[in-house]
């Protein structure tokens, strides 16, 4: 079978202020601001191939516009574009700033998504080139900067359904789950179009609203990185909403924080690299420490907030015993995130 997908190219998010964002994503982040072109803001990490890797656009609520992933060829983009079809959705072609043309559509449970082969690719000025001719850039001189941009995780109202369309659409290879301890309940997943751990996850999400994101990540390369951006983002008066520590599933190092607009960011580095052709994913349980591996912290109920915000419980919850009603709409309270 073709290999349709390569990997994240980038995240367009809303915000209700752009240019506060945007202000944090260069001046505490280290991200770089490349083009302003209809109120959209396109920024990219030192380390970025491609022109950009973050889309800021302005909107009511914070939320995931659209995760676009770069197909492995043209050939490629059409053919998921034909399977994307097939399975009975409706998308649409357009061309879009630095990736020409490519297609978007909405996923089953309310995601967007864009595909696309074309790419611009970044090249830096004279004053910014790097002496290690691989790089596109050099470092940003914001300590603890990320690298690239690394994966996407969002949330939906039935983890194995979203999980299990795309895998058989787009090929996605699915890594691992967790589900609870108390019931056989699916509360978060993760699947990867490379070596990766993950580049998609997807948590549980008991509100009714469709297509949230719970968060986005960035990569850098070090545990030392990461701990020294820890470092200067509480310096400068941010946040740590959760970590650093280690997830069981993926066995990456991580930091969660918020940006202004209240959406979290993920900073992860480490993990394993898989090129098992026929993995067999695992089913983890909370309590073998699928979210933090050492076991010896809860994670705050603040995590359990995915965006937009929810307007209320959905149907899910009904029926299901009040022993796990929490973990079912809370699956983050019982450490099921990897």
């Amino acid at each position: 079978m073709i290999k349709l997908l390569s990997h994240l190219s980038f995240v367009a998010i809303t915000t209700p202020d752009v240019e506060a964002s945007v202000d944090f994503y260069v001046n505490q982040v280290g991200l770089t601001e490349v083009a302003r072109e209809d109120g959209r803001v396109y920024l990219r990490c030192w380390g970025d191939y491609y022109a950009y890797s973050v889309v800021v656009a302005k909107g009511d609520e914070p939320s995931l516009e659209t995760m676009a992933w770069r197909t492995s060829s043209a050939e490629a983009l059409e053919e998921a574009a034909k399977r994307v079809q097939a399975a009975g959705i409706e998308g649409e072609w357009f061309e879009g700033r630095g990736i020409g043309r490519a297609f978007r559509f909405t996923g089953p449970q309310g995601h967007n998504m864009t595909l696309h082969w074309d790419v611009e690719r970044h090249r830096a000025e004279p004053h910014t080139a790097s002496i290690y001719p691989d790089r596109p850039e050099k470092r940003s001189p914001v300590a603890g900067a990320p690298r690239q941009l690394d994966h996407v995780t969002v949330a939906a109202k039935d983890v194995d359904a979203f999980v299990q369309w795309y895998v058989d659409t787009l090929g996605f290879r699915f890594m691992a789950r967790t589900v609870l301890d108390e019931a056989p309940i699916s509360v978060f997943s993760v699947l990867t179009t490379n070596e990766k751990s993950h580049d998609l996850g997807v948590v549980l999400d008991g509100s009714s609203r469709a297509g949230r994101i719970n968060h986005y990540a960035f990569w850098v390369d070090t545990r030392e990185e990461l701990l020294i951006a820890a470092d200067t983002l509480m310096e400068n008066g941010v946040p740590i909403e959760y970590g650093p520590n280690i997830h069981g599933i993926g066995e990456q190092t991580f930091l969660y924080y918020r940006e202004p607009s209240s959406l979290r960011i993920e900073l992860n580095t480490g993990g394993y690299r898989n090129y098992v052709p026929d993995w067999e994913a695992n089913t983890w349980k909370p309590s073998l420490g699928s979210n933090n591996m050492y076991r010896n912290g809860a994670m705050p109920m603040s995590m359990t907030e995915s965006f937009p915000p929810a307007d209320g419980p959905s149907a899910t919850e009904e029926g299901v015993p009040d022993e796990i009603k929490d973990a079912l709409l809370n699956p983050y309270a019982v450490q099921g995130r990897g």
